[in-house]
């Protein structure tokens, strides 16, 4: 199995900040989502053009959603058939129907 790339102490530093950064802004996402100051269509739209909304979890951003929870989230997905790890930028034309006609 080969081994991880050895990066130099700055390469590292920067990974990491990049990382800190992303997650920070998926959070904020999803607290944006939470309060209804952004919808599901919004964040549907914009995955294509932003990288960090591109790869957050369908699931999560699901979840996010005022008034669904874990088993919800999880039941529509399954029904709809998106898989659990999928991201936004990865769903399909018919998927990304599927999830606003549920979802709105």
């Amino acid at each position: 199995m080969p081994q991880p790339p050895q990066l130099t102490p700055e390469q590292r530093e920067a990974a990491l900040a990049k990382a800190a950064a992303a997650r920070k802004a998926r959070a904020e996402l999803k607290e944006r989502l939470k309060m209804g100051s952004l919808s599901l269509s919004e964040v549907i739209g914009q995955a294509d053009g932003d990288a960090v909304i591109g790869k957050t979890k369908v699931l999560a951003v699901i979840e996010s959603l005022p008034g669904v929870g874990k088993v919800k989230a999880r039941r529509t997905m399954e029904e709809i058939g998106i898989a659990e790890t999928r991201t936004l930028k990865g769903l399909g034309a018919q998927q990304r129907k599927a999830l606003l006609d549920a979802f709105s």
